[in-house]
């Protein structure tokens, strides 16, 4: 009998890797994605490994499932009271468990936490459960644009935002 998937908290070495790699697999597949998606997930990764991700406010969840990464979630800081979740995949034979939503929470009550104003990320229209977790938790749909990306010519990206704090009267 095998163990139930684990969620880590805290960046190995391969970990970079392992997120790229579970982006190539998942998405180029099931969602008909070119490299140069891949190609953008990986730089986003490096360049947030680079500067010492995750610092303080910020944070990494890996799934584990039979001793390999079965999924990812990343928790960015932006700059200007804004964080961002980011690099969000789960293996398809872990979805509906109520995995990535655990995840998602608490992402964001770390950026609540943390005091970030606001919470970003930013996902393609097909990916409903996914979006259907982030309106549940507060997310409002920011804006929308459809056209070439990725290699497909009719994408239509998305960009959902948070309020994590609470507006002045005016």
């Amino acid at each position: 009998m095998t163990a139930g998937p684990t969620v880590r908290r805290e960046r190995r070495d391969g970990d970079v890797e392992a997120i790229v790699e579970l982006h190539h697999r998942l998405y180029l597949t099931a969602y008909g994605l070119d490299e140069s998606f891949v190609a953008g997930v990986e730089a986003g990764v490096r360049e947030a490994a680079a500067r010492g991700w995750p610092g303080t406010g910020e944070g990494i969840w890996i799934v584990e499932s039979d001793g390999a990464a079965a999924g990812a979630l990343g928790l960015t800081d932006q700059g200007g009271g804004e964080a961002r979740l980011r690099w969000v995949v789960l293996a398809p034979e872990l979805r509906g468990r109520g995995l990535g939503r655990r995840l998602v929470t608490e992402a964001v009550e770390l950026a609540r936490d943390t005091g970030y104003e606001r919470l970003t990320l930013v996902t393609i229209s097909e990916l409903r459960a996914a979006a259907a977790i982030y309106r549940s938790l507060g997310f409002e749909l920011a804006w929308e644009d459809t056209g070439p990306k990725w290699g497909r010519p009719d994408l239509t990206f998305q960009g959902y935002e948070l309020r994590l704090t609470a507006q002045p009267w005016s």
